[in-house]
């Protein structure tokens, strides 16, 4: 049995002008497309377990406060946080920065008989 042989090619890529946006929209559009988006996104969203948790703990967190979380893990984010332990005055949050989720909550009561653990960053919203 011969070994195959190979031959490299000689000519020269066919190159089609272009000025490069249709590739950028395509590339958009895609899947990195909607991982750029989802980067740029600063929403929190809520685990199925913390929505429970929420309800049956009866722990109501306005918007105003929603805002502060929000932008405070964001910048805990840029700063290498990617779990995090969110103490406001009547709840405590675990939250993965690093995928914007709140995985579970609980009232500050609750909390303070708790160990966390797997958490690299606090974030103290008291006022």
């Amino acid at each position: 049995m011969e070994k195959p042989v190979f031959r490299p090619v000689t000519q020269n890529p066919i190159v089609f002008p272009s000025n490069g946006a249709g590739v950028r929209k395509k590339a958009q559009t895609g899947f990195a497309g909607h991982l750029e988006q989802a980067a740029r996104n600063d929403k929190l969203t809520l685990s199925k377990h913390a929505q429970l948790r929420l309800t049956q703990r009866n722990i109501q967190i306005d918007q105003s406060l929603w805002g502060k979380i929000e932008s405070s893990v964001k910048e805990a984010r840029k700063k290498g946080v990617t779990e995090s332990l969110v103490l406001t005055k009547d709840a405590a949050l675990v939250v993965s920065a690093k995928n914007n989720t709140v995985i579970t909550a609980m009232d500050r009561d609750e909390a303070s008989s708790q160990i966390f653990t797997n958490i690299n960053g606090t974030i103290i919203l008291d006022r």
